[in-house]
């Protein structure tokens, strides 16, 4: 078998580095736990924190909502059932499809979308702060490429 150190395999077959595969869970532990903690300071879960980042940008339908967060429809619709209760999201109808629904933030959704972002994102920078200049801008991209890599087929739709 053909060396892979610094890099995994094209081929699916071959599984990657065992330093890689506790290197990219470690991370994903770290970042979890920052937004989990960020989450909790406002009160929020895991799964309310990622829907408020969700509407920051875009306002889908309910489907599509449940589609972006990996859960069936009934859960989405009990997620945006507490939301709304805290103020945080409104529904409206849609003006494509009279029979869907649409999910936006109001202006406190908003605000506390932002907050938490904002936390975040400061926390998140703390935990490469060791890193170069060049090294940070080398990690961003390859994580986004992960990302999309992970948002393929065998991803959840």
């Amino acid at each position: 078998m053909s060396s892979t150190i610094g890099r995994v395999s094209s081929r699916t077959d071959q599984p990657a580095e065992p330093e890689l595969v506790d290197g990219l869970v470690e991370l994903s532990f770290a970042v979890q736990q920052v937004i989990g903690r960020v989450a909790a300071e406002h009160e929020l879960s895991i799964v309310q924190a990622r829907l408020l980042g969700i509407l920051r940008d875009r306002e889908p339908t309910m489907a599509a909502l449940a589609r972006f967060l990996s859960v069936d429809k009934s859960s989405a619709t009990g997620l945006v059932d507490r939301a709304e209760r805290r103020g945080l999201v409104r529904r409206f109808g849609s003006e494509h499809d009279g029979r869907s629904v649409q999910v936006a933030l109001t202006a406190a959704g908003r605000r506390l979308a932002g907050t938490a972002s904002d936390d975040i994102a400061s926390r998140v920078a703390a935990l490469v702060e060791g890193l170069t200049e060049a090294e940070s801008r080398r990690l961003a991209t390859l994580a986004a490429r992960v990302a999309r890599t992970g948002r393929g087929p065998d991803a959840a739709s």
